[in-house]
C-alpha cells in the first residue's frame, strides 16, 4: 500500500483496499472480504464449483468487479503518485512471475507474447482535474490542479454513486471525502473495470473563524452562581475531526465568569458562559473580553472575537431620601401656588424599575392636604388655598415615595405659618399704553419717555409710611409724580429695539416699615416695526464656474436675513438692471442659475448686482455684487497663425541657424493655453525652440542635394487631455554659387582628337562638355579659349555658349601636328563667377601612325599664353527673355521731385527693386542650359564619363 499522503498511499491494510470478484449467480461472502493469500488459494475451487453447479447462462453473465480505496492528504503539489493500478491488481509479475498471473486468471494463461496492458478512465469528470493516469504503467498521481478538501467535500453530507462516471462524493457517517474514478484496463485477455476510490484526508489549513466580530451576550444581575449561558455564534472551521474547533477560551474572565463547551451528537461544539460571581449592575453594568477558539491541529490556529457580556437590570433597589425630615416656614399672607418645599427620593434601578411616584401618607389630615398640594411626579409642594385666621400654625405632611414591588420610603416635611397681622401696601395701576391680560404692547419705535402707566400706593392701615420702587431690567423708569402723593409714573427711558430684546418683565414693588411688600408684575411686549432691511451674507459674491457649463447650472444659493418678524421679515430676491438675460434668480429660494452654456473665451468675467427685498411697509432692500469667474476647460485646440509657413533660406546655412519663426496661440488660460511645439518628420535635420516658435536647422544645408523641405509641426497644449493641431511648413534653399562647371568631356587634358586636313572650314571638330549643379545664373555655363599652342591653332574657334569647336580656315600643309587649345569653362554666378579649364588635343594628320610620338608631345608641359578676353555671351531664357531693369533712375527722379518724401520713395522704390528681382530670379530659375552637340565627332574617341578637370 503507498501513501498519498505524504507521498503515497496505503494499498496492504484491509481497512484500505479492498479487491473484489462480483458473480451475479453466487452471493459468497469470502469474495466480498478482503482478499488473502487463502482466498487467492480457493479462487480453482470456486471455478469449478461454477462449472459444475452454476447454470450455463450465469456462467455467460459472469464478469469481473475491482475496487481500489486510496488515500492521500489535501493540499500536494503536481506529481505525488497516488498508486499503481497494475501492482495492486496484480497485473505486473513479480517474485512468483507467470504463477501470479495464472493464479488471477486461471482460465486465460499468458504467453510469451501477450499484449501491453492499457489503463484509461471511463469517462471524465471532475475528479479528472486532480489526478492524471498514465496509460501505459497504471500509475496515479496529482495534477498540477491542487486538492482542496473543504473546496471539494463542503456540504459534508451525501453519499454518491458512480453511475457510469467520475465523481466526488463525502460519506454522511464520516469525515471522508471520496474522489471517485472508473478504469478500465485492456486489452481483452486482462480487461478489468476498476472502481478507483481516493480518500482525501483532512490538514489543518483553515484557521476557526467567529462569523461576527462582535458578540453580546445579556446575563441577569440576579443570575445565580454556575448559570450557563450558551454563547451565540460559535466560531466555525471548515476542517474536520481533530482539525475542526475544540475549545474556547476567554483572555480576560474578570474574576466572574468561566468558559464550558458542550459536543452535541452532532460532534458540533458550543461554549458557555458559566457565571462564577455574584454580580451587581449598579456597581458594573458590563464587562468586555476577548473570546478565543482553538482547533486541535499542529500547531493548533487560532480565531477571536470581542464579547460583551452586559449585565442587565432587574429591581433590586427601592427608592431612598437622604434626609428623614424637612423643616418649612410659610407666612400667612403668602400667595396661591407659591412652592414651600419639594421631596426627592433616589433609587439606583434603570428604566422603570427607578419610576418613583410621591403620595400623602393616610396619616396626613385631610385639612392638610387641601392647604398643600403634592405633585406625585416632582414631589413640590405648593401652597393650594389661601391662608386664613382658623388654619393651624404647624403641619405635619408625611410622604411617601414609591418604587414598583417595594416598600416605600418615608420623609416628614414639617410645615410652620407665620400669621400677619397688617395688611399689605395695594397697588393700583392705570394704563396709558395699550394693554390686555395683564400685557403692555409698545412699538419698537416708540420716543423716549413714552408713559406706560401711572401707579397709586395705598396703605389700608394708613399707619406707615410707603416706599416704592421698580423691579426688573430694562429701557423703564418708576419716577413720582408731582404734585401728587404716592403717585407714580411708568416710561421708557431710552429707543426700544425689537430685535435686541422683544419682551420685558419689570415689577413696581411697595414696602411699608412693618416690612411687608407687595410686588405688582408687568409685562412688556414689544411690536416690531420695518425697520431692518434685508443684509447679505457677504456684500461681494465670488463664484466660479467652468465653461461649456450644462443649461441651467447651478451657481450657488443666496442668503439674505432680514431681522424684522413675519412678513417684514420675509425676503424675496431679484436681478439688478445690469444682469445678463440667460442668468435666473428664483426670488423665494434665492438660487441663481445660468440657462445658456458660458464660454470663457467669448468673456472670463461676469459682474451684476442681485437685490433682496423684504414685505415690509415700505418694503426696504439691500443690494450685493455677484462677479462670476468662468474657469477654462481645455477646449480650444493650439491655432496657428497661418495655415502653413513658407521660408525661404540660402544654401549653407549654417547650423542652427534661425530660419523663421512659427507663431501659434491658443485661446485657453492657464496651463490650458500653454503650447509645445515639435517637429513631426524630419526632427532629425530640423528643431524647434518651443519658448519662441524659432525654426531651426541642425546641420548645414545643401540646395544641390535637396532643393526643398515639407515639415509638419504639431502643436501640444498643457490640458488634460491635451489638444494638439500640425500645420505645414516649406523650406525652399536658395542657390548660392558653390559649385563651379564640371567638365564631362574631354575627360581627361591627356586625350586627343584626329582631326583630317581635308576638313572643310565651318565643320565642327569636337566639343567641349560642361555640367553646373547651381541653378539660374549660377548654372549658365560659359566656354572660351584661353590659351593656344601648335602650328596655327588660331585656326579653331568654340562656341560660348554650346562648347562647339568648328574649324575656321582650310587647313594647310604646315597645319600638320598638335594643336592645343586651353578651355575655360566659366559660369555666371555672383557674386564671384567660377570656372574650371580643359585641354582640347587636335592632332592634325591623315593616320595616326606612331601613337606613343603623339602621347609624348601631350606629356610635354605646353608653353601656352593665357588670354585673360572673358568670352560675350547672351542669356536666353527657355520662355522669355528678361531685360535688365535699373532702379537708380527712377530713384534720382522721385528725389528730386519730392525731397520731404525721399524716405517713402525711397522705400517704394527698392520694394519695386525687389519685386522685379524676385520676378527676374523666378526666370532665371525657369532657364534650361543647352548642351548642343553640333557636328560630327570621331567614333574612334572613348566614351564620355564624367570626371573632374583640374583648373589650370
Amino acid at each position: 500500500m503507498r501513501d498519498g499522503g505524504n507521498a503515497r498511499s496505503s494499498l496492504v491494510q484491509a481497512a484500505s483496499f479492498r479487491l473484489a470478484t462480483w458473480h451475479p449467480c453466487l452471493d459468497m461472502g469470502h469474495l466480498h472480504r478482503p482478499r488473502s493469500s487463502t482466498s487467492h488459494r480457493n479462487l480453482p475451487h470456486v471455478f469449478l464449483l461454477f462449472l459444475f453447479v452454476g447454470p450455463f447462462n450465469c456462467l455467460a453473465s459472469y464478469s469481473r468487479a475491482t475496487e481500489l480505496l486510496y488515500s492521500l492528504n489535501e493540499g500536494l503539489p503536481a506529481g505525488v503518485l497516488i498508486g499503481s493500478l497494475a501492482e495492486d491488481l496484480r497485473l505486473l509479475p513479480r517474485s512468483s512471475g507467470r504463477q501470479s498471473q495464472q493464479l488471477l486468471h486461471p482460465e486465460r494463461a499468458a504467453t510469451e507474447g501477450d499484449p501491453p496492458l492499457s489503463f484509461s478512465l471511463a469517462s471524465g469528470g471532475l475528479s479528472v482535474q486532480y489526478v492524471t493516469l498514465d496509460n501505459r504503467s497504471g500509475e496515479l498521481h496529482t495534477s498540477a490542479q491542487e486538492i482542496d478538501r473543504e473546496a471539494l467535500c463542503l456540504d459534508g453530507g451525501g453519499g454518491a454513486a458512480w453511475g457510469g462516471s467520475t465523481s466526488i462524493a463525502s460519506s454522511p457517517s464520516s469525515d471522508s471525502c471520496l474522489l471517485l474514478l472508473d478504469v478500465l484496463v485492456l486489452p481483452q485477455e486482462y480487461f478489468r473495470f476498476v472502481k478507483v476510490k481516493i480518500a482525501i484526508r483532512d490538514i489543518n489549513d483553515n484557521a476557526p473563524q467567529f462569523p461576527i466580530s462582535e458578540i453580546s451576550v445579556w446575563v441577569p444581575e440576579n443570575s445565580p452562581v454556575n448559570t450557563r449561558l450558551a454563547i451565540e455564534h460559535p466560531a466555525v472551521d471548515p476542517d474536520v475531526g481533530i482539525n475542526g474547533v475544540q475549545t474556547y477560551r476567554l483572555l480576560d474572565y474578570h474574576g466572574m465568569f468561566t468558559l464550558d463547551v458542550e459536543e452535541n451528537e452532532n460532534g458540533e461544539r458550543t461554549p458557555y458562559l458559566i457565571v462564577m460571581g455574584a454580580l451587581d449592575r449598579e456597581t458594573q453594568d458590563q464587562y468586555v473580553s476577548i473570546i478565543i477558539a482553538e482547533d486541535g491541529g499542529s500547531p493548533p490556529l487560532l480565531g477571536s472575537a470581542t464579547l460583551t457580556i452586559g449585565i442587565s437590570d432587574i429591581n433590586d433597589n427601592c427608592p431612598l431620601f437622604m434626609d428623614s425630615q424637612i423643616n418649612v416656614t410659610v407666612y400667612g399672607n403668602a400667595t396661591v401656588g407659591t412652592p414651600i418645599a419639594a421631596v426627592q427620593a433616589v433609587d439606583k434601578d434603570l428604566g422603570t424599575n427607578a419610576q418613583i411616584t410621591y403620595s400623602y401618607s393616610q396619616k396626613v389630615p385631610q385639612e392638610s392636604k387641601d392647604l398643600f398640594h403634592l405633585d406625585e411626579s416632582t414631589g413640590v409642594i405648593k401652597l393650594f388655598s389661601k391662608i386664613d385666621g382658623s388654619v393651624l400654625q404647624t403641619h405635619k405632611l408625611t410622604i411617601l415615595a414609591n418604587g414598583p414591588g417595594c416598600i416605600p420610603a418615608v420623609i416628614t416635611a414639617l410645615v410652620s405659618i407665620i400669621k400677619v397681622f397688617f395688611r399689605p401696601p395695594e397697588i393700583v395701576p392705570r394704563y396709558i399704553a395699550n394693554e390686555m391680560d395683564g400685557v403692555v404692547y409698545l412699538k419698537e419705535l416708540e420716543p423716549v419717555n413714552t408713559p406706560i402707566a401711572f401707579f397709586t400706593i395705598r396703605d389700608p392701615e394708613g399707619k406707615s409710611k410707603i416706599n416704592c420702587y421698580l423691579d426688573g431690567e430694562g429701557p423703564f423708569r418708576l419716577s413720582p409724580y408731582k404734585p401728587y402723593n404716592n403717585e407714580y409714573l411708568l416710561e421708557t427711558t431710552k429707543p426700544m429695539d425689537y430685535e435686541l430684546q422683544q419682551f420685558y418683565e419689570i415689577a413696581v414693588v411697595a414696602w411699608n416699615t412693618e416690612g411687608f411688600h407687595v410686588k405688582r408684575i408687568i409685562k412688556v411686549q414689544l411690536l416690531d416695526d420695518n425697520d431692518n432691511a434685508p443684509v447679505f451674507l457677504q456684500p461681494l459674491i465670488e463664484l466660479t464656474i467652468e465653461e461649456n457649463n450644462a443649461p441651467n447650472a447651478f451657481l450657488t444659493k443666496l442668503y439674505a436675513t432680514d431681522a424684522d418678524s413675519g412678513e417684514r421679515g420675509q425676503v424675496s430676491y431679484f436681478l439688478g438692471p445690469d444682469a445678463p438675460s440667460y442668468f435666473s434668480l428664483d426670488s423665494v429660494t434665492g438660487i441663481l442659475t445660468v440657462s445658456t452654456q458660458l464660454d470663457r473665451e467669448e468673456k472670463e468675467k461676469y459682474r451684476y448686482t442681485v437685490r433682496a427685498v423684504d414685505c415690509g411697509k415700505p418694503p426696504r432692500e439691500s443690494v450685493a455684487t455677484v462677479v462670476l469667474t468662468v474657469l477654462d476647460k481645455n477646449d480650444n485646440s493650439p491655432r496657428f497663425i497661418n495655415k502653413d509657413f513658407s521660408f525661404f533660406v540660402p544654401e549653407n546655412f549654417p547650423g542652427y541657424g534661425e530660419i523663421g519663426v512659427i507663431s501659434v496661440t491658443d485661446a485657453d488660460a492657464g496651463r490650458n493655453g500653454w503650447v509645445a511645439l515639435s517637429v513631426v518628420n524630419q526632427s532629425d535635420i530640423f528643431v524647434i525652440d518651443t519658448g519662441k516658435g524659432m525654426l531651426r536647422a541642425k546641420v548645414s544645408l545643401d540646395r544641390e542635394q535637396q532643393s526643398s523641405y515639407t515639415l509638419w509641426v504639431e502643436a501640444v497644449d498643457g490640458g488634460e487631455p491635451a489638444l494638439s493641431s500640425t500645420t505645414k511648413i516649406t523650406i525652399l534653399l536658395l542657390d548660392i554659387n558653390d559649385n563651379p562647371p564640371l567638365v564631362l568631356f574631354p575627360q581627361s587634358n591627356m586625350s586627343y582628337l584626329l582631326v583630317l586636313p581635308s576638313t572643310l572650314p565651318g565643320s565642327p571638330v569636337t566639343e567641349v562638355y560642361a555640367v553646373d549643379k547651381d541653378t539660374g545664373m549660377n548654372a549658365v555655363i560659359a566656354y572660351s579659349i584661353i590659351g593656344r599652342r601648335g602650328p596655327r591653332p588660331e585656326s579653331f574657334r568654340i562656341d560660348p555658349k554650346t562648347g562647339n569647336i568648328t574649324l575656321e580656315e582650310a587647313l594647310l600643309q604646315t597645319d600638320y601636328g598638335l594643336h592645343r587649345l586651353l578651355v575655360k569653362v566659366s559660369d555666371h554666378g555672383y557674386p564671384e563667377p567660377l570656372h574650371s579649364t580643359v585641354m582640347v588635343n587636335l592632332f592634325v594628320n591623315d593616320t595616326v601612325s606612331n601613337e606613343s610620338y603623339i602621347e609624348s608631345l601631350l606629356r610635354k608641359e605646353p608653353e601656352i599664353n593665357i588670354e585673360e578676353k572673358e568670352p560675350q555671351i547672351s542669356i536666353e531664357p527657355t520662355h522669355r527673355k528678361v531685360e535688365p531693369v535699373s532702379c537708380m533712375p527712377t530713384l534720382v527722379v522721385l528725389s528730386v521731385i519730392s525731397l520731404g518724401s525721399i524716405t517713402l520713395v525711397t522705400g517704394m522704390g527698392i520694394y519695386i527693386c525687389l519685386r522685379k528681382g524676385k520676378k527676374h530670379h523666378r526666370e532665371d530659375e525657369n532657364l534650361e542650359v543647352q548642351i548642343p552637340l553640333k557636328g560630327k565627332i570621331d567614333l574612334c574617341m572613348r566614351e564620355r564619363k564624367p570626371m573632374d578637370i583640374s583648373n589650370i
